[in-house]
């Protein structure tokens, strides 16, 4: 029954599982020690592998038609999935991983962070946030040709950042396959240990994306970009200070010159 449905069993306690089938907690720990697991976080882990290798945006929906929720219910229960997914993201976070991440990003030469379909808009946001820290960050959008031509344009010196989860996406494994190849440093966002990006990768962190919607949900991999944007600010304090207050700067001249010729037009 677990197996069966993965996408609502993988975040639960051995208690909470214990109670969705109906048993004694104790039973649930004995069952996973027979499976040959030292302890729960064990097979919640392997659990949590197996529902990112399986899932398809299909059969989540699939599953949760049949669930017998009403719409209301089933806004809420994404809600939920979305707090859960950001406390496991907390509980797993490791700020030392993170840290070194931006102290590659410093050192790189070019930053090229490779995100593809639903996770494009992350990697735009990250992309976004290092150019406005100063940082030469790419995020290439369009065809696949585009986004390999730029892989191939990297060197030892750069950094690709590949962003992709569940089953990966085949254009952000190959970019990630082929800067390994050229010997370009690499780091993975994904949501498993297990999944393509993560074993390809020279290091990851993980977020999950775990939804009862189809789109799968974003809020962790967010949260954690926010963290590595913090990181890059906060390793070289002075100069992201600098640029900011050159932005603010112009963008206060900005709002000068536009409520001056605001102000002409209207006494015209």
């Amino acid at each position: 029954m677990i197996l069966q449905n993965p996408e609502d069993t993988f975040f639960l306690s051995s208690r909470e599982l214990a109670k969705r089938y109906d048993v004694d907690a104790a039973t649930i720990v004995r069952t996973i020690q027979t499976l040959g697991y030292n302890k729960y976080a064990e097979f919640a882990a392997d659990l949590r592998a197996h529902f990112v290798t399986q899932i398809t945006p299909y059969a989540v929906l699939k599953a949760a038609s049949k669930e017998k929720r009403t719409v209301a219910d089933r806004i809420r229960h994404g809600v939920e999935m979305d707090l859960r997914n950001l406390q496991a993201l907390q509980s797993s976070l490791n700020p030392e991983k993170i840290i070194a991440l931006s102290r590659q990003v410093k050192r790189a030469h070019r930053i090229l962070i490779v995100g593809i379909d639903l996770a494009a808009g992350l990697s735009w946001h990250l992309g976004y946030g290092l150019m406005t820290l100063g940082f030469n960050a790419e995020a290439p959008v369009g065809s696949t040709g585009n986004v390999q031509r730029r892989v191939r344009s990297l060197t030892r010196r750069d950094l690709l950042i590949a962003i992709s989860f569940g089953q990966c996406l085949r254009d952000t494994v190959e970019a990630a396959l082929r800067a390994k190849k050229l010997g370009v440093a690499t780091f993975g966002i994904t949501d498993s240990e297990t999944s393509p990006i993560a074993r390809i990768c020279d290091d990851r962190c993980i977020a999950s994306v775990a939804s009862p919607s189809f789109g799968g949900s974003y809020v962790a991999p967010m949260s954690l970009l926010g963290a590595i944007l913090i990181a890059c600010a906060h390793t070289q304090t002075a100069r992201s200070l600098e640029l900011l207050r050159r932005s603010e700067d112009e963008d206060r001249a900005d709002h000068r010159w536009y409520r001056s010729e605001k102000g002409s037009a209207s006494v015209e």
